[in-house]
């Protein structure tokens, strides 16, 4: 995020607090796209180019992608999304701007993701995160997701560290619809 956008997110959070998370279909806003170029730039400063799996604009409009962004006081300051697949969910382009953070919005975002992965009758929600970013896999662990293999086209790396949440609704029917009392 550019140093303006910066300071307008940072007005955004100081003005009131209150965030909005909406689902984002027109990712070819400006301020949707310096949210995502702040990401970029955030991943690229932690990671090397073969250990960032990042989605491009593109490939976050496809049909079986749900694009959230939080605003506050009409300023983007977060964004998440979740790709449905035949046999998970995964979460993918999770980022809080710096001057939002400490506000709980990315455990805003994730739970938001969370529900609309049931809703849509997701069984497992999973993704991939790296190494270096204590905060986000501190988040994931309090939400109960566990460590797991690589999944999917992912291959292992050193660098990223690979989690899956089985979801409540799954758990049921995978039950039989009954839950242990």
């Amino acid at each position: 995020m550019t140093l303006a956008g910066n300071r307008a997110a940072q007005a955004a959070v100081d003005a009131c607090g209150v965030t909005e998370i909406e689902i984002e279909s027109d990712l070819t806003q400006p301020q949707v796209r310096a949210l995502l170029a702040a990401s970029d730039a955030y991943m690229s400063a932690l990671y090397p180019p073969e250990s960032n799996h990042l989605l491009d604009v593109a490939a976050l409009q496809r049909p079986e992608v749900t694009f959230l962004v939080a605003r506050e006081a009409g300023t983007a300051v977060g964004c998440g999304a979740i790709v449905r697949s035949t046999d998970w969910t995964e979460i993918k382009r999770m980022y809080v701007a710096p001057a939002a953070r400490g506000h709980r919005l990315g455990r805003r975002l994730l739970e938001r993701l969370e529900a609309l992965a049931v809703a849509d009758g997701a069984r497992r929600l999973r993704l991939e995160t790296g190494i270096r970013q204590p905060e986000a896999l501190a988040l994931y662990r309090s939400h109960g997701f566990v460590e797991i293999p690589p999944f999917g086209d992912y291959r292992p790396d050193p660098l990223s560290l690979f989690m899956e949440k089985r979801l409540a609704a799954s758990a049921q029917a995978e039950s039989g619809g009954h839950s242990a009392s």
